[in-house]
């Protein structure tokens, strides 16, 4: 399906030129004079391509699916955003979220609901279990989808086919999602790493009309007639902008745009500009802050309200890719209405510096009149003249007289205004984090039963960290390059020296367990503000039959903390936890390096286990027990940058999910003492795990 060129010319451009449909962005020649060719074989390889493919774009013609061809705009939102979600207050914040939607970027058409990555694989929770377990759980995320309805956005949810670790459904996973479609009245599924939704169509279909399947990967071209939309994701673009090979084949697939960890979302940009497709928004990177610079967010202002008003000509059959222009380094595609009395062209400056003078030739016709809409003035026909930014865009129209009523002058009005606040700026803005104090300190002067005294090394004065490299970044939320975020760092441990400062105090012998915890409500009759999950693996307020010398858990940093508070105590920030379980030696596990059997809880009953049974696993300098393996243990400490709130849990636990855990899945196994694990928080409903429970100390002062 790939035109042969014609007779072969002398021009050196056209013989290394080669037409290559197979392309996710099928490139486009450097030589003006190759154009008309490129089109030809554009033409040709589209026509060719659906009669191979006896193409039947019946889905497209449905009004239920309709939406898809003019979402533009798909905002990511990550649901453990504070700007989304309020943990103060225990509310969502729908409003909050779109008004900055609609300062910044000129509002959005899509949501994604993100839910489980990067926080699943801790314990047994699904995929499906993370939308059950958001605040208010399912009629909480419906109420969620309501009000993203009300304010006119589709709203998609994620599905995830590598959870294939955790806990199982009784259901098919295309079941789940159809039952989730159904109680959470959403729009679209988010086919997270897949390239097509095979099968589901069916199920979707029957819960709801109108559902999108839209893929993170590219679905092949026999999928286009029922997956109407799709990622452009790291799609690299021609110096002349290429075509978007999908939505070239069927011009109302959408395709939204995205590199993720890039500071620079220009040449994106481009594309969407010169194909008439969309971009995904997205500036919270599964808990990684990597925001829009000012340029990209005003060139997105410019765009989407002239993309939406004029749907119909990005989404028909009028598309004219690189027309003549008359200033080199920028180029131009043409919209047409089926009769041609509406030409609209999107421009592009590929250049690092300003163009000024005519860009487009246009004949004076009588009867119709030229706008810039870009700047929301009007042109006299004849040569077209305008100012385009370094990277900018530029867009003219030419419309019949008639057609220029009260409605076109008030956008062309908002145009202008939108232009006039255009910010070139491509400084990345910055979040200063912060980590929200200790607990106040909590002082003995002697050594409390159950505790064993930390003593200073004074050769210690830092401490060194290990971290995995995953996309929810370290310590310090904000992405500074596109570096930070290779491939080849992802899922590789780094190291951190931090300093340290020794400050006298105790730790606990053990974590906390059932039998402590339950001392500790019996005395103060203690009840969170939000019950879900706590303790859940209780019966009757009683700890689990057997196990009252096992750890407890499902409780979240503010059931530790009242705990410790009520003990007279206070929890370990994690400097603190490292040192007491490594000693001034620094050894790579309390007992020494490497693992082996008989020294900590490996996993092999597939359960927590008591506390002290495992004497050999003891610290070798401050001899407690059960510092790594059987559960994580929560530190002090909650950090911010103002949109993501984490803290970092520490020793592992004996819970696996699988093979896959090195991968998608977050942090598992039992992890060495200067192992740092970044755990995302949203609510103590989601935030109390299967795996996760706690230690105190105190401070002495002798």
């Amino acid at each position: 399906m790939n035109p042969p060129l014609p007779a072969p010319a002398s021009s050196p451009a056209f013989l290394a030129y080669v037409f290559d449909p197979t392309k996710d962005i099928i490139a486009a020649p450097r030589d003006p004079a190759l154009w008309p060719v490129f089109r030809e074989q554009l033409a040709q390889w589209r026509t060719q391509a659906r009669a191979a493919l006896a193409y039947d774009d019946t889905l497209y013609g449905k009004p239920e699916f309709a939406w898809a061809s003019s979402s533009y705009a798909c905002y990511f939102l990550m649901m453990y955003d504070e700007l989304f979600f309020d943990a103060k207050t225990g509310r969502y914040t729908v409003d909050a979220i779109l008004e900055e939607g609609d300062r910044e970027f000129d509002g959005y058409d899509s949501v994604v609901l993100w839910h489980a990555y990067p926080r699943i694989g801790v314990d047994q929770r699904n995929q499906f279990d993370f939308y059950r377990d958001m605040p208010g759980g399912l009629a909480g995320v419906r109420e969620v989808v309501d009000a993203f309805h009300r304010r006119g956005l589709r709203v998609y949810i994620d599905y995830n086919p590598w959870d294939q670790w955790t806990r199982r459904e009784a259901k098919s996973d295309a079941d789940m999602l159809a039952e989730l479609v159904r109680d959470l009245d959403v729009d679209g599924i988010f086919l997270d790493t897949m390239t097509r939704g095979e099968g589901f169509r069916g199920q979707l279909d029957a819960a709801r009309p109108g559902v999108v399947l839209e893929g993170e990967g590219t679905p092949p071209l026999e999928c286009l007639a029922d997956h109407h939309a799709s990622w452009a994701q790291w799609f690299d673009d021609s110096e002349a902008p290429g075509v978007l090979r999908h939505k070239w084949f069927e011009r109302r697939h959408m395709q939204h745009q995205t590199q993720r960890r890039n500071s620079d979302h220009t040449a994106e940009l481009h594309t969407a500009w010169m194909n008439g497709s969309g971009m995904m928004i997205w500036e919270n990177v599964f808990g990684a802050w990597v925001p829009w610079h000012a340029r990209d967010r005003s060139l997105l202002r410019a765009m989407l309200p002239i993309q939406r008003r004029y749907t119909a000509l990005f989404s028909g059959e009028g598309w004219t890719p690189l027309v003549p222009v008359a200033q080199p380094g920028v180029y131009a595609s043409l919209w047409s209405s089926p009769g041609g009395d509406t030409r609209l062209w999107t421009l592009v400056n590929r250049a690092e510096q300003p163009v000024e003078g005519t860009l487009l030739e246009v004949a004076a016709e009588p009867g119709l009149r030229v706008f810039d809409l870009i700047a929301g003035i009007e042109l006299h026909a004849g040569a077209l003249a305008g100012h385009m930014p370094a990277r900018g865009l530029g867009c003219f129209i030419v419309l019949p007289a008639a057609r220029v009523d009260a409605d076109f002058a008030a956008f062309l009005k908002t145009q202008a205004a939108t232009h006039a606040r255009a910010d070139h700026d491509t400084t990345r803005p910055y979040r200063a984090p912060s980590r929200q104090p200790a607990l106040p300190e909590r002082a003995c002067a002697a050594l409390p039963p159950g505790m064993v005294e930390v003593k200073n090394n004074p050769w210690v004065k830092q401490l060194y960290i290990q971290m995995r490299a995953r996309e929810c970044g370290f310590y310090d939320p904000n992405v500074s390059d596109e570096a930070g975020f290779r491939d080849s760092y992802f899922y590789q441990t780094q190291s951190f020296a931090r300093p340290f400062v020794f400050r006298p105090y105790a730790i606990d012998e053990t974590p906390v367990t059932n039998a402590q915890f339950a001392q500790f409500l019996a005395a103060t009759g203690y009840h969170p503000e939000y019950p879900q999950h706590f303790l859940r693996h209780w019966s009757d307020a009683r700890p689990p039959a057997g196990k009252a010398d096992h750890p407890v858990v499902w409780v979240d940093l503010i059931d530790a903390r009242a705990y410790a508070k009520w003990a007279g105590k206070r929890l370990p920030t994690e400097d603190e936890w490292q040192y007491a379980a490594q000693g001034g030696g620094g050894r790579e596990y309390p007992w020494g390096n490497g693992l082996r059997p008989g020294v900590c809880n490996l996993g092999e009953t597939g359960d927590t286990t008591p506390v002290k049974a495992f004497p050999d696993g003891r610290s070798a300098a401050f001899p407690a027990y059960d510092y790594c393996g059987n559960v994580w243990q929560w530190t002090e400490g909650v950090h911010t940058e103002g949109r993501t709130r984490f803290c970092l849990i520490r020793g592992g636990s004996h819970f696996v999910p699988g093979p896959d855990a090195s991968l998608w899945y977050t942090d598992a196994g039992v992890r060495p003492a200067s192992f740092s694990s970044k755990f995302l928080l949203l609510w103590p409903g989601l935030d109390r795990c299967a795996t996760i429970g706690f230690r105190c100390v105190v401070d002495l002062h002798t």
